[in-house]
């Protein structure tokens, strides 16, 4: 449930952010002056759509994971473990990636964003220890169904 609930925080920066880069916000309310210039930067936009749109997708659908997945039905799979683990370490990368371009290339760092990349990074070592548990806790269980 944290990790659905880290992935509701996320979604709601994400949504902050793309309100602003489509004109629905006229001004990021933000307490370093650098929030503005990422944003409009070339580098804000990825395959035609604003990088805080997918943003929204990504934390959505690592919402709606993480909820199935602490379902009584689901309680020892790993499959949603994995899932959570594999999605969040790609939201590392990626915002591994758009780190670097802030500081090296853009020359400017947005606190939404940074904000955005430590919420993904706690989502994906949650998620590994989760899978983790969910691999050690499922044992006994198989044990008790070979008996």
């Amino acid at each position: 449930m944290m990790i659905a609930a880290l992935a509701l925080v996320g979604a709601f920066v994400a949504t902050y952010l793309t309100l602003y880069k489509i004109g629905v916000i006229g001004q990021l309310t933000c307490s370093i002056r650098g929030c503005e210039t990422v944003n409009s930067s070339r580098w804000a936009t990825f395959l035609g759509m604003p990088v805080a749109a997918w943003g929204v997708a990504f934390y959505f659908a690592m919402f709606v994971v993480a909820v199935i997945g602490t379902s009584r039905t689901y309680e020892y799979e790993r499959n949603f473990s994995q899932a959570l683990a594999l999605m969040s370490g790609t939201g590392v990368l990626f915002s591994g990636w758009l780190t670097y371009l802030e500081l090296f290339v853009i020359h400017a760092v947005c606190m939404w964003c940074v904000t955005s990349a430590v919420i993904v990074t706690i989502i994906f070592v949650l998620s590994l220890r989760d899978l983790r548990e969910r691999g050690n806790s499922a044992e006994p269980l198989l044990d008790e169904l070979g008996d």
